[in-house]
């Protein structure tokens, strides 16, 4: 059995377009969790953020708007699949809002992800984006 949780955050001043170009660029991504990440920007292409802690495969993108991975830590079981992560920008009059649809995630380990998903990422995003230059 797996489990599935939805969480957004709001940045405001900032678009669609430089979060979604910054989640994929391995700088710009380390920079705004302050943890290192390794990141190929292609469809098919690999990343690993937090020092390895998490790796996977972009699957599908369109430019903006999505991104979907194969997700997964190194907490999974190792028999485990890769979760699916469904990552939303969406542009609104004075702000970009980020959705994650983290899906297939391993039995318990959920509402973890959904506390490291605002801890580690939403939080120092928004740290990272209201200190650059609109």
């Amino acid at each position: 059995m797996t489990e599935a949780f939805e969480v957004s955050a709001f940045f405001p001043g900032q678009t669609a377009e430089k979060i979604y170009n910054a989640w994929l660029d391995s700088q710009a991504h380390t920079a705004m969790t302050g943890a290192p990440a390794e990141i190929d920007p292609v469809v098919g292409g690999k990343f690993t953020a937090w020092d390895r802690y998490i790796q996977g495969k972009t699957l599908a993108a369109e430019p903006y708007r999505r991104i979907l991975q194969a997700w997964r830590t190194t907490e999974f079981p190792e028999d485990s699949p890769d979760s699916r992560l469904e990552i939303l920008f969406e542009e609104l009059e004075d702000s970009a809002q980020v959705t994650l649809l983290h899906s297939e995630i391993p039995e318990g380990q959920a509402e973890d992800y959904r506390q490291g998903w605002t801890e580690y990422y939403f939080e120092p995003m928004g740290r990272y984006f209201s200190a650059e230059p609109k």
